[in-house]
């Protein structure tokens, strides 16, 4: 496709040959033939993208195993002139206690796990012991940022843990609302019912009491009632009459008190004497009832 589009010729003989001999070999190592296939310009171009992209992974590959055979060739010639030195100290792997071949095997085998490489026989000591401390250390800061990445995640799963309780709390409350609502929809249905008649009923006196407030109201204006005669004018009006009363009362009962004299005024004249002479016999005969009864008791 690239090949396409920087405007190279896909159906270029040598390319087809390049592609040819690619397949060829591809096949060839798997022990298959060829299949039968078109030469397109699209088939070419994605094959030879595919035969550059191999050949380039086989190069760089080629050159890897060289350096690991290179690099194992030089632990091999390594070992050789430590173990001829070690021998020649008396300190080969045959006269080493057993108790040291199994240190030695767990120290090798730490330094492939840390990944320490210290090929040259001058570093043998002072270089790996600076090499496993190197990866100690690196071992120690990468346990270090384990150990925080492990106290953050625990904090935040804590305070996930947190939410999670308080919504299954919230969502518990909820369902608790929920059904004591569903519980309470036919009461307040009912109670709905209820109001919907009232308001009817409600309905239904106000237009009878604005019916009879229509009526009142043209009765007071076929009986010339004005908006000056209102309850509270008539309520002045009623204290104002008591008050009248209040103090015209002495006055008529005085005037009541002279209602049995005469007309005339000898007539009066003689209606005082002879109620003089009633009340002159009344006391004379409560002196007799008096002196009667002192000499009864005597």
């Amino acid at each position: 496709m690239g090949d396409l589009i920087s405007g190279a010729d896909p159906l270029d003989p040598a390319r087809i040959a390049e592609v040819k001999a690619w397949l060829a070999s591809q096949f060839d190592a798997a022990g298959k033939d060829v299949p039968e296939f078109e030469y397109t310009p699209r088939s070419i171009a994605h094959l030879h993208g595919l035969a550059t992209a191999s050949q380039a992974k086989t190069q760089a590959a080629g050159i890897v195993a060289s350096d690991f055979r290179q690099k194992a060739a030089e632990y091999r010639s390594q070992a050789a002139r430590i173990r001829e030195i070690l021998e020649s100290t008396g300190l080969g792997q045959e006269s080493l206690p057993a108790n040291v071949v199994t240190s030695a095997q767990v120290l090798a085998s730490v330094a492939n796990l840390l990944n320490i490489r210290d090929t040259e026989l001058s570093r043998f000591l002072y270089g790996y012991g600076i090499s496993f401390l190197v990866a100690m250390g690196d071992i120690s800061l990468r346990k270090t940022g384990v150990e925080e990445k492990r106290a953050k995640v625990q904090k935040e799963s804590k305070i996930l843990l947190d939410y999670t309780r308080k919504a299954i709390a919230r969502l518990t409350y909820l369902k608790r609302t929920l059904a004591q609502l569903e519980d309470d929809v036919a009461p307040c249905e009912a109670q709905m019912e209820n109001w919907n008649t009232n308001l009817a009923i409600m309905v239904s006196k106000e237009r009878q009491y604005l019916q009879q407030y229509s009526n009142y109201k043209a009765m007071l204006n076929r009986v010339g009632y004005t908006p000056e005669i209102s309850h509270g004018v008539l309520v002045e009006m009623a204290e104002h009459r008591k008050d009248l009363e209040k103090k015209t009362k002495p006055i008529l009962d005085t005037l009541r008190s002279y209602q049995d004299l005469p007309p005339d005024k000898a007539l009066a004249a003689l209606a005082i004497e002879d109620k003089k002479r009633q009340y002159a016999a009344a006391e004379k005969h409560l002196e007799d009832v008096l002196q009667s009864a002192l000499a009864t008791s005597e």
